[in-house]
């Protein structure tokens, strides 16, 4: 079924990536929970090792179950292939080293995932790789910041945590001209609502912990590209020489995460939209982040890019951050934690937990305040979400 247009979102989720029969004719793919392969001779070990033939020898390379989940995950994203890593830091970190070398320059959105931010702004300096941050929102403003060296244009859409739209279309278009890699973290959005490399992106990333999951009980991630050859090099010379390796069960887990993928976006979506309605009407909330809401600077370029909203909201209450702490724990349904994508409503606050490792000066410049809650809504009856927010402001 690779990249078959015919089947809709839901069937792909299912069925997606299958090349025929599971072993004893079982529903569900076995789990291949080995570390090695054996081979019938010298001259099969020949074969497989110099990748002519498509047989196994190591779980770090290749496994019939994370290679499921990769097929799977590239043709929902609409991509030539994928990698599976052992989390969302290790496939955007192996990207981005993919692309890069000493002396060369990336530009980021301001607001990213606070690894990320310290992966770009601490890490790469170290190897003499030079990064800006740029509102990429004004694509007058990420022109004038692309020069020679420039090798990776890098962004969330929606951003975490202020939930910016960028138009990665626009962008994509800015960056071929100048032979620039456009590598595009779709976390937020996942593939339901967003398919960046259909919009021109070289590379889609998650963090497949999330929404792919659905369940809080994997941490993984997912590169998927639409260029096979790179998607080799990102397995064979990074992922296994970094040694980011997806446990076989991880990527089980992943498989049955997906199959409900689209009845929990829409449901998450759907629950979104009322509390983000609600909250917007509530006196103690200064405003609101949500791109469905019609007034959202983004709104109408998430329109036009993406398939639905999402289900992450951001909102500041009319206050400091003494009042934020005194929200969240006042809350009794929704969970404080840093995550987000689950069955439960999980809230946190940026300043001080998923984005604390921006620099305190800078968080108003690059779109984060202290007074910044952050919610995944999850699949609770949205009414009971509404009244424990309600309550605790």
């Amino acid at each position: 079924m690779n990249n078959n247009k015919k089947y809709g979102f839901d069937t792909r989720t299912i069925h997606g990536g299958s090349t025929g029969k599971n072993p004893n004719n079982a529903l569900n793919p076995p789990i291949f929970q080995t570390s090695t392969f054996v081979f019938d001779n010298i001259d099969h070990a020949e074969q497989v090792m110099s990748f002519k033939s498509d047989d196994y020898v190591y779980t770090r390379g290749n496994n019939p179950t994370l290679r499921l989940l990769e097929n799977r995950m590239a043709e929902l994203e609409y991509g030539k292939g994928a990698v599976a890593f052992s989390s969302g830091m290790a496939a955007i970190s192996s990207v981005l080293f993919s692309f890069l070398k000493p002396n060369d320059n990336i530009i980021v959105h301001r607001t990213l995932y606070g690894s990320s931010y310290s992966v770009v702004t601490k890490l790469l300096p170290k190897y003499n790789v030079e990064y800006k941050i740029v509102d990429l929102t004004n694509l007058e403003e990420l022109k004038t910041a692309i020069d020679g060296k420039t090798k990776i244009i890098y962004f969330e859409s929606p951003s975490n945590p202020n939930l910016a739209i960028i138009n990665i279309k626009r962008v994509a278009q800015i960056a071929k001209d100048k032979n620039i890699k456009v590598i595009v973290d779709n976390t937020f959005a996942s593939p339901y609502f967003q398919n960046p490399l259909l919009l021109g992106a070289d590379v889609v990333v998650h963090s497949a912990t999330k929404y792919i999951c659905g369940h809080g009980d994997v941490v993984g991630g997912v590169a998927v590209a639409k260029d096979k050859d790179y998607i080799q090099s990102l397995k064979f010379d990074y992922m296994c020489e970094f040694g980011g390796v997806m446990s076989p069960f991880n990527a089980w887990l992943l498989l049955r995460g997906l199959k409900t993928l689209g009845l929990r976006m829409r449901q998450h979506e759907k629950n979104a939209i009322e509390v983000a309605k609600f909250l917007k009407n509530h006196p103690k909330i200064e405003s609101v982040m949500y791109p469905g809401l019609e007034d959202f600077k983004g709104h109408d370029i998430a329109k036009e890019q993406m398939n639905g909203f999402g289900a992450m909201i951001s909102f500041e209450i009319d206050g400091g951050l003494e009042d934020v702490k005194k929200f969240v724990e006042k809350i009794k349904l929704a969970q404080l934690a840093v995550s987000l994508g689950d069955c439960e409503t999980l809230i946190e606050v940026p300043a001080i937990m998923t984005h604390r490792g921006y620099p305190n000066e800078k968080l108003r410049e690059f779109g984060l305040t202290d007074s910044m809650v952050r919610i995944s809504v999850g699949l609770e009856d949205y009414q009971d979400i509404i009244e424990d927010l309600e309550q605790a402001l």
